[in-house]
């Protein structure tokens, strides 16, 4: 990862820090077709994020215990109480 989308991928942890998010939501929010800006897919190759799915339901999106390690590691000024904040910024 270069540092322009390592910055991403950690507005992206600390978005999914605060709660899991639907995948629809997700991919709104974070997917693009660039192939300079790849946020979700750094992140997944990284085993940053998951996935879980329950019969019947949406698949939700999920940070791992490595995306928290690296998001702590990188920003440590993160809590869960300022993740949550800027989830309700981002939808």
């Amino acid at each position: 990862m270069s540092e322009a989308p390592v910055a991403l991928v950690l507005d992206l942890l600390e978005w999914l820090a605060a709660a899991p998010r639907p995948y629809s939501q997700v991919m709104d929010a974070w997917r693009t077709s660039c192939p300079k800006l790849p946020v979700w897919e750094d992140a997944n190759d990284q085993h940053f994020i998951t996935e879980t799915r329950e019969p019947g339901q949406e698949p939700l999106a999920h940070i791992t215990p490595i995306g928290r390690q690296f998001l702590e590691e990188r920003r440590p000024s993160v809590s869960l109480s300022s993740a949550a904040a800027s989830a309700t910024s981002r939808g």
